[in-house]
């Protein structure tokens, strides 16, 4: 595992980390602990911190990201902690989230620009029943897939990359489910020869990786992030 923010140096256990400057993360090398470099906001919220091993955060109304498809608006304003990536990966982590109104949302997102993303998250609909499922947004233009599922203020998500291709996985507490498997056209081409190999033998594709929250209506929900984890992609080749 590079990080892990349960890694956190003890001293500083109880300590509050203001994110905009800097954010102390644990890295495992043979000689103890150190530093991982700085991550970056997109669209810092007002209201946010981290501590112990979580970054909790308030959405602020009217913040989302969406691109042109069917609606026709383009949103670039909702709030994202991201770390950039220099190998194919696998990123976990849990989110806990007080949903109020229809469309509030927390989990993961991966980065390129503003025109080439991929997020996964529940979506909020009503008390009863919302929205698990993923938006992918190529060249400006994004889609959205989804399945019903009870509508629960915490479940984990995971995001494994193989060069220019995603694996977008949830647990709402039993097993790891597949939501998606997608592909980041800007990223380039996968070939044959890509399915066959390990992740860690694939030439490494830079994005950002993090979590991300917002409430498209008019609402604030508090979001919670703990668990966070960053390690060499899991991903396997194809049998």
């Amino acid at each position: 595992m590079l990080f892990s923010l349960s890694d956190r140096n003890t001293d500083r256990r109880n300590s509050l980390v203001h994110l905009r400057s800097w954010f102390e993360i644990g890295v495992r090398h043979d000689g103890g602990m150190t530093r991982f470099p700085q991550g970056f906001w997109l669209n810092p919220p007002s209201v946010y911190q981290a501590a112990d091993d979580c970054i909790t955060l308030t959405t602020e109304p009217g913040t989302d990201f969406w691109q042109r498809t069917y609606y026709g608006f383009q949103n670039n304003n909702a709030h994202a902690y991201l770390w950039k990536t220099e190998k194919n990966f696998t990123f976990e982590c849990t989110a806990r989230c007080d949903y109020k109104v229809r469309f509030d949302q927390a989990g993961v997102l991966v980065w390129v620009d503003q025109f080439n993303w991929i997020k996964v998250s529940l979506e909020y609909e009503d008390e009863s029943l919302s929205r698990l499922g993923a938006v992918v947004t190529n060249n400006g233009y994004s889609d959205w897939s989804t399945r019903n599922c009870e509508t629960r203020g915490f479940i984990q998500y995971r995001v494994s990359q193989r060069g220019p291709d995603f694996l977008l996985e949830a647990n709402e507490g039993g097993d790891w489910e597949q939501l998606r498997v997608c592909h980041l056209a800007v990223l380039g081409e996968t070939t044959a020869d890509m399915g066959t190999l390990n992740a860690t033998d694939l030439p490494a594709v830079p994005v950002s990786v993090g979590v991300y929250a917002c409430s498209p209506g008019e609402s604030s929900v508090e979001v919670e992030f703990g668990n966070i984890q960053y390690e060499s992609s899991q991903w396997e080749f194809h049998l």
